[in-house]
């Protein structure tokens, strides 16, 4: 078994039936949900338990913005934050540099930088980790995120399939806490990660979290009062409910959706979408063919507003190295691709003549 295979904490209702992947019941689903978040169960639910509360901290404020302090001005606001923002903020820290090390930060202070440049919503394990298991498994058993499992079981993955294997032995766990540690995270010891279940210790993420918040508050209410702050905070609960579908309908929905001369990885069923692809640069075939690139962008209408990020960061010295596949890509799929349909037309008329 390799080491990405056990590093996940199976749920309860196992990967595998007979041989194939098990698509569990939506009841099973719901009550797998709830029995990890019960940290009166294990004070190792403690993680899943505060990814879903920070929901429900920024829940009143989305309310309290839609009923009370509603303009479309704000609205738009709110609007560019949450889905340009957020989400080009996401492709670039926890999918490339996090996951995937497609650039590396000239020094510590950029990193910082760039990890308190928003609203901060996911922690750092429980995104990277289970995003190395899905590459290496997309769309197998053991895909924390199956699209084959359907809309709920994509959308309760963070509780019920990302969490990390709490009896792994201190090899493993090293291994496993390396994969986060680039990211500026504070690592538990081996004691306590199997005290606490998880990479970071309670008391260090959620002051993070909570300072975090309190400079975003500070900063959003001195520029535009609570009206400001009840929208961009209200935009943040709506986008960190919505990121929850993203790889559900980024894979088709179980369905191949993939067109040709678009969508090239031929080996799972992601397909590049216009609109995550235009508001956060996550072209999402273009990903899985290249995950460790700057860039998911290559086409000409394939924007890719985290690349320019990327980009600008490396022009004021904040990165040194990157690695990026645009030349790859033209030569191993899109210019073949354009020889064979040109080929093609010829024969056509070849044969018409």
């Amino acid at each position: 078994m390799s080491f990405l295979n056990r590093v996940l904490d199976p749920p309860s209702y196992g990967y595998l039936k007979d041989e194939k992947l098990y698509v569990p019941t939506q009841g099973e689903l719901v009550r797998e949900f709830f029995a990890r978040l019960n940290i009166f169960k294990s004070r190792k639910n403690w993680l899943p338990l505060f990814s879903w509360l920070t929901i429900l901290f920024f829940a009143p404020f989305l309310f309290v913005f839609l009923f009370h302090y509603f303009t479309w001005k704000l609205f738009i606001i709110a609007f560019i934050y949450s889905m340009v923002i957020l989400g080009t903020h996401g492709t670039i820290y926890l999918h490339r540099y996090g996951t995937h090390h497609a650039f590396t930060f000239s020094h510590k202070i950029w990193l910082f930088i760039v990890r308190q440049m928003v609203i901060k919503l996911i922690p750092e394990e429980v995104y990277i980790v289970s995003h190395h298991v899905h590459h290496q498994f997309s769309e197998k058993p053991g895909d924390p995120y199956n699209v084959h499992g359907g809309w709920l079981y994509c959308f309760l993955a963070d509780v019920n399939h990302q969490a990390i294997a709490r009896d792994m032995d201190r090899k493993d766990y090293i291994r496993t806490a390396a994969l986060v540690q680039h990211t500026g995270v504070k690592v538990n010891s081996y004691e306590q990660y199997l005290k606490w279940g998880s990479i970071c210790h309670p008391f260090w993420t959620i002051s993070h979290f909570l300072l975090n918040w309190a400079f975003w508050f500070t900063v959003f209410y001195f520029i535009g009062g609570m009206p400001l702050v009840c929208a961009i905070f209200g935009g943040a609960a709506f986008w960190a409910v919505g990121v929850r579908t993203y790889n559900y309908s980024g894979h088709g929905g179980g369905k191949d959706l993939r067109k040709e001369g678009d969508d090239f990885d031929r080996t799972n069923l992601s397909i590049n979408q216009l609109w995550p692809g235009l508001v956060t640069g996550e072209w999402h075939n273009n990903h899985h063919l290249y995950p460790n690139g700057i860039r998911a962008g290559f086409l000409p209408y394939q924007w890719d507003y985290a690349w320019l990020f990327i980009c600008f960061y490396r022009s004021i010295g904040g990165i040194d190295t990157w690695r990026d596949h645009k030349d790859q890509f033209y030569a191993n799929h899109y210019e073949p691709y354009l020889k064979q349909k040109a080929m093609e037309r010829t024969q056509a008329k070849t044969v018409k003549s």
